[in-house]
C-alpha cells in the first residue's frame, strides 16, 4: 500500500482493516467514499449474516427506538442519517443540494435522476488539512472582474455590502453576477485577461479539461466542492445531488441557479461549534440544526475510559485510529481502527483506549429527539 496517494489510502486502510469480505487494495485505483448506514446504492451488512443493516433493524425496532421509529418512518429499518468517510485528490462537482421542498418536486419531475424525495443537509469533519473553494475575488482581481456585464457588477457592489444578506435584493444580486458569469461560459465566451487564482483553476482544468466549474474557483464562497484531503461526514439519508460543473455526469445549471440560497456571510456562519458531549474534554459534539442527525467525536490517550450516556436513538460509530474496547451492560466489542460498530438506542456505552501512545480516535454519528 505505499505506493498508494495519500489522500486516496484513508478510505483503503479503513476498509482493509475492518477486514472488509471480500476486500483488497488495488494500488491501480482510487479508494474515494465509505459509506455507513442503510442507504439501498451502498448499504451496510451485518457480519457472517450479510444481511443488510436495513433489514436487520426493521426486525428489531428497538435498536432504532420508538420515538425516532416513529418521526422519521423508520418502520423499515431505513435510518435518517448517512455517515461517510471521504477521501479526496480530484476535485468534487461543482453542486448544491435540494432542501425538501425542491427534492419532492425533483423526485416527482425527473425520478430517474433525482432517485428520491428526501433533502440533503450536510455537515463535514476534516480528518486531516482540507482546502476547498473559498474565495471572493470581485472586488481585488481585476480581471475577475471583466467576466461581469457591467451593470451587473455596479448593482453587486452597490448592494451587497450595505444590504443584509437575507434581503431579496442583496440575494438576487449574488444570483445575477453568479448566473452571468455561468451561463457566458456555457456560450464559450472567453477573455485573453482571465488568469486570476492561477494555481486552482489549473489544478481543476487539469483534472476536468475545459469544465465550466473551473471558473466557479474565482467566484464561489463555500460551495459544496471540495478539492483535497479527508473528512467525516454526515447528512440526511439521501443521494440527491444536483450537478453544474467538475463532472461528466448530468449538469442540472437551471435547477442549480433556482435553488441556491444566495445568501451571503462570513465563513463562520456555516461552521458548527463543538460542544462538550461527557463530562470530560475527550468527545465533542457537533450539533447542527438539522433534526437528522449530530456527531460526536472522541479523541482518547491510551489507558482511558469515556462514557457515553444513552441516546435515545441508534448511532454508527467508526474507529479512525489506534484500538480498545467497547463496553455495555453484558457485552464488550475489541475495536480497531476502520472497524464501523452500530450501537442500539437507549444504550449506554464506555469506550476504552487500550492501544500503545496512539491512544484511540473515533466518530460517532447519532439522531435522537
Amino acid at each position: 500500500m505505499s505506493h498508494l496517494s495519500q489522500v486516496f489510502k484513508i478510505v483503503a486502510v479503513f476498509a482493509q482493516s475492518a477486514g472488509l469480505a471480500g476486500f483488497h487494495v488495488d494500488e491501480s485505483k482510487p479508494y474515494a467514499e465509505l459509506w455507513m448506514g442503510t442507504h439501498p446504492k451502498s448499504p451496510s451488512l451485518i457480519p457472517v449474516s450479510r444481511e443488510t443493516l436495513a433489514s436487520y433493524l426493521a426486525k428489531n425496532q428497538f435498536l432504532i427506538g420508538e420515538t425516532v421509529s416513529h418521526k422519521f418512518g423508520a418502520e423499515d429499518g431505513n435510518l435518517p442519517f448517512l455517515f461517510k468517510v471521504l477521501a479526496i485528490e480530484k476535485a468534487l462537482s461543482i453542486q448544491s443540494h435540494p432542501d425538501k421542498a425542491t427534492a419532492e418536486k425533483l423526485h416527482a419531475q425527473q425520478p430517474d435522476i433525482y432517485k428520491d424525495p428526501n433533502h440533503k443537509p450536510e455537515m463535514a469533519l476534516a480528518i486531516t488539512p482540507f482546502p476547498r473553494f473559498a474565495a471572493t475575488y470581485l472586488t481585488n482581481v481585476p480581471e475577475l472582474a471583466a467576466l461581469i456585464p457591467l451593470a451587473i457588477l455596479k448593482t453587486f457592489l452597490g448592494i451587497v455590502p450595505t444590504t443584509d444578506s437575507d434581503a431579496p435584493a442583496a440575494k438576487q444580486a449574488l444570483r445575477d453576477v453568479f448566473s452571468a458569469l455561468i451561463q457566458r461560459y456555457e456560450a464559450g465566451v472567453v477573455h485573453s485577461e482571465e488568469e486570476g487564482v492561477r494555481q486552482l483553476v489549473l489544478r481543476l482544468n487539469t483534472q476536468f479539461s475545459n469544465d465550466i466549474g473551473t471558473f466557479c474557483a474565482f467566484l464561489l464562497n463555500y460551495p459544496h466542492a471540495y478539492i483535497s484531503g479527508d473528512i467525516i461526514e454526515c447528512m440526511a439519508n439521501s443521494d440527491n445531488v444536483i450537478r453544474a460543473g467538475l463532472t461528466p455526469k448530468l449538469r442540472d445549471i437551471p435547477n442549480l441557479v433556482d435553488t441556491l440560497t444566495y445568501t451571503a456571510g462570513p465563513a463562520s456562519h456555516h461552521a458548527v461549534k463543538p460542544l462538550p458531549f461527557s463530562a470530560t474534554s475527550a468527545s465533542l459534539l457537533y450539533d447542527p440544526p438539522i433534526s437528522e442527525f449530530s456527531v460526536v467525536s472522541v479523541a482518547l490517550t491510551a489507558g482511558r475510559t469515556e462514557t457515553h450516556r444513552p441516546i435515545a436513538g441508534p448511532s454508527i460509530a467508526i474507529v479512525t485510529s489506534g484500538k480498545g474496547s467497547l463496553l455495555w451492560a453484558g457485552g464488550s466489542l475489541d475495536i480497531a481502527q476502520g472497524e464501523v460498530i452500530f450501537v442500539g438506542a437507549d444504550t449506554k456505552i464506555d469506550i476504552v483506549a487500550t492501544g500503545d501512545e496512539e491512544g484511540l480516535n473515533c466518530y460517532r454519528a447519532f439522531v435522537e429527539t
